[in-house]
């Protein structure tokens, strides 16, 4: 995010800030395309194209964060992972959406309220990243120690609850009762989640249905809502709404389908935090459940949560030796291509293509 383009300024003398489309060059992979269908692509980087938009969300965030408290610890805990150097999803989704939305109902610029959102987003992402790190105990992530290892877990889960009560705050300064709804049910659908990942379905059928209610609970709750909000704010109708927040959905959704398939994949390094991580934490995702499908001794492991020895080994083996893998690739890429799908039915734009890109970026990423 260390890109900065001008501005350019539309025939109406608005700032547009349309950046990052680079010519000659080819900004997403150029990956063989298979069914269950294509994915366009777009000589667009989403990043460059909203460079200065999320300078701006980091920043902010931290001064809302630090001037919120005069307990100087509490700011360095709080302020730990807005670095600017995690992926920046959920930000970039709600600033493409914002733009794209403004765009296609002839709004000018980026709204405040809903570079609000944005800011909304990743305060309550990385909320809930600190407190994942206190209950899974990890020690490493985004390349770096954790917030548990540095800090005691008292301190860090209250910072966890510093950072939800402060996005809180900017929540109610929207004054948009139905914004509110729909950001306030990102954080129960946060809960949820997590109680949902605490436990087993008993019965093999149940348990990939419970494993995708757990999965938009998680993460595509946040991205869907914050989509959709950010619509809501520019003044969408009904059907325009939600179809940034099936947008939102299907990437969120895509986006956790491809992180646990690289839990199997990809090295520590790569991902900035330990692989086979869920199958320590005695936890069945995609590739694990569709392994099953040809290994059916993979399901005592996980009503015992892999907790005997050999148990994450062996589920490691079945998984690479089954179609687990390219069956959640395949299904992550059936969400794709429905979010690129939604995304062409708003108006053409540099940010309408940038969310195309993204759809791209998710199913290809490497970490």
């Amino acid at each position: 995010m260390n890109h900065r383009m001008s501005d350019t300024t539309s025939s109406n003398g608005a700032r547009s800030r349309v950046r990052g489309v680079i010519p000659g060059s080819r900004a997403v992979s150029s990956m063989q395309t298979q069914q269950p269908g294509s994915l366009p692509e777009f000589q667009v980087d989403p990043y460059r194209l909203i460079d200065d938009d999320l300078k701006d969300v980091y920043d902010d965030i931290r001064l809302e964060l630090v001037r919120n408290t005069s307990q100087e610890e509490l700011k360095t805990i709080a302020t730990y992972y807005f670095d600017g150097q995690g992926k920046a999803l959920r930000p970039m989704v709600a600033i493409l959406m914002a733009r794209a939305i403004n765009y296609h109902k002839e709004r000018s610029d980026l709204l405040a309220s809903q570079r609000q959102v944005a800011m909304i987003a990743e305060m309550i992402h990385s909320a809930s990243l600190i407190h994942d790190d206190v209950i899974d105990q990890s020690d490493f992530r985004r390349g770096k120690p954790s917030v548990n290892v540095l800090w005691n877990h008292k301190k860090v889960t209250m910072a966890g609850d510093f950072i939800l009560a402060i996005a809180s705050m900017m929540i109610a300064r929207l004054r948009n009762d139905d914004v509110t709804l729909t950001l306030s049910q990102v954080v129960t659908d946060l809960v949820q989640g997590e109680f949902m990942q605490l436990g087993s379905k008993e019965t093999e059928n149940e348990r990939f249905a419970h494993y995708l209610t757990k999965t938009y609970r998680k993460t595509a709750s946040l991205i869907a809502n914050s989509a959709k909000a950010v619509a809501m704010l520019a003044g969408a109708d009904d059907h325009l709404a939600d179809v940034a927040f099936q947008y939102g959905r299907n990437v969120g959704l895509a986006f956790q389908l491809v992180d646990d398939l690289l839990d199997f994949v990809s090295s520590s390094a790569a991902m900035g935090k330990p692989t086979a991580a869920d199958l320590k934490l005695g936890l069945a995702t995609a590739p694990v459940l569709f392994a099953c499908e040809r290994y059916p001794e993979l399901n005592p492991m996980i009503m015992r949560r892999f907790q005997e020895p050999g148990d994450v080994e062996k589920a490691f083996e079945f998984v690479h030796k089954s179609q687990g893998l390219e069956q959640t690739r395949f299904l992550a890429k059936k969400h794709c291509v429905e979010a690129a799908r939604l995304a062409q039915s708003l108006a053409e734009s540099p940010y309408q293509k940038g969310l195309l890109v993204v759809s791209d970026f998710v199913i290809n990423r490497m970490k």
